[in-house]
Order: C-alpha cells, then structure tokens, then sequence
C-alpha cells in the first residue's frame, strides 16, 4: 500500500524526477510518452510487437557510460536520455505492457526487483540492492518472460556459475539456420565464454528482436561503459556471426 501511495505523491511532486531534463533531441517527455503509447494502443499490436515497437523508438539515443547505469545512481525508475543494454530491455517492455507512464514505472517497480521496488518521499528509489543486476536472474524469475530457448533452436549445455548448474543455449552457428523462429519483442541474452567471465556473469549482453519485412532486427544499446556508443538496430543474423559471445538464450512474453 505504501508503494502506490508514494506513487501518487511523485507523480505530483516533479515530472522531472521521472524524465530528468537532457536534451530534447535524446529523452523523451511524459507527454511523448503517452503519446507512444496512445498510438501502440490504437495499433493494437501484439505485446512483442509492442516491445520492439518502443524499443525502436530509442535508436539514436547515446549509450549510457556510468558503470553502474545512470538510473541506479540517480535512483531514479525513468533516465532516458542515455541507456545501457539492460535498462533498453527494461524500459521497452514496462512501456509495452502499460497504457500510460504512471502505469509504465508501476510495472518497473514489479519487474526490475527480485521483490518489489520501493520509492522514498522523493520518488526515488530506496532498493535498487534488489533489483536484476544480471540478465541469467532475469531468465531465471521468469517475470522477462518465457524461457523459448530450446523452442527456436538445438541447444548446447554449457556450465553455469553463480548457483546455476548448466545452462542450455543456441550456439552462434545455429543462429543464421533458425532465424526464421525468431519473433518481434523476443529478448535476447547473449552468453559469454565461461573462460571470459569476470564475476561469474553468464550473460554479457541484452537485445530486443524485431522482425521488419522477413527480416530479424536486433535493437540493442550498442557501446561500452568507457567509450560510450548508441542505440542501434542492426541485422540479427550478421550481428551474431560477428560476435564475441558463444551463443544465446532467448525469452518472450505472450502466446508462443
């Protein structure tokens, strides 16, 4: 009960608090918003269309350097004026599955923690402690939606570490062969080599898939925190052909 009624209290305290002023030509306003997504509705696309249709939106938008990620420094639900690969994800699909942005942080603070988001007097966030800091937790809470892996295409086991024994994953290889398996909104993790993990980190790296014209498009936040990049829509398959990670595991929210 205390979370929606802070909630009410930062709606009406500062819209700033939720779209931080930077430039114009890189955040969004509360007012776009709504408008995206008045006009997702008036579509009335499927929820993966939905994903990839707001994630689209935020090709152009500079990379986010701070290591951390600008909105867990800031505490903030909403920084979109600079975005990292995991906040693109989240962000794409709190705006897909809501109808408004009061509604869209609502879901942010029910998809982003392991419990539940919590907002200070301020309408900053008091628990980002206990949000997903790595992208095999989000698979593994099945609130990123449904783990398809193994749907789309053959899997290789591989080990896992933090806790997690294995993991089934499509080999790079596999991937320009199933291409066609593939939906708009799909959110990809791409795994890294259990040589090249630092923490014990298993995914390396998030993505949201559209289908454009037969073709599958990865919308990923493009960059690396010490040199900074963008948000790009590229070729999946020649994407994955290039990559440094071995393969991927693949969820989707919806019907199959």
């Amino acid at each position: 009960m205390k979370i929606f009624s802070t909630l009410s209290f930062l709606f009406a305290f500062s819209a700033s608090l939720l779209f931080p002023p930077v430039s114009r030509a890189q955040a969004f306003t509360g007012r776009e918003v709504s408008a995206l997504q008045a006009e997702a509705r008036e579509k009335k696309l499927p929820v993966g269309d939905r994903i990839a249709f707001f994630a689209e939106k935020f090709v152009g938008m500079p990379y986010d350097p701070d290591p951390e990620g600008a909105y867990v420094t800031g505490r903030r639900i909403v920084s979109d004026g600079k975005v990292d690969c995991m906040y693109l994800v989240f962000r794409s699909a709190e705006l897909a599955l809501s109808n408004t942005p009061e509604g869209a942080v609502k879901e942010a603070l029910s998809l982003r923690f392991r419990d539940e988001g919590r907002l200070g007097a301020d309408g900053r966030v008091l628990n980002y402690d206990d949000r997903y800091q790595y992208g095999e937790d989000m698979i593994a809470s099945a609130k990123w939606g449904r783990d398809v892996t193994g749907e789309i295409g053959p899997t290789r086991k591989i080990p896992g570490s933090r806790g997690i024994e294995s993991v089934d994953i499509i080999p790079k290889e596999e991937i320009p062969r199933v291409l066609s398996r593939f939906k708009s909104g799909d959110i990809v993790f791409f795994i890294k080599s259990p040589a090249k993990r630092v923490v014990g980190e298993i995914v390396g790296h998030l993505g949201i898939l559209k289908v454009e014209n037969g073709k599958v498009l990865l919308i990923h936040a493009s960059g690396l925190k010490n040199k900074g990049g963008v948000v790009k829509k590229v070729p999946f398959g020649c994407y994955a052909k290039k990559m440094a990670f071995i393969g991927v595991k693949v969820t989707r929210f919806g019907l199959p």
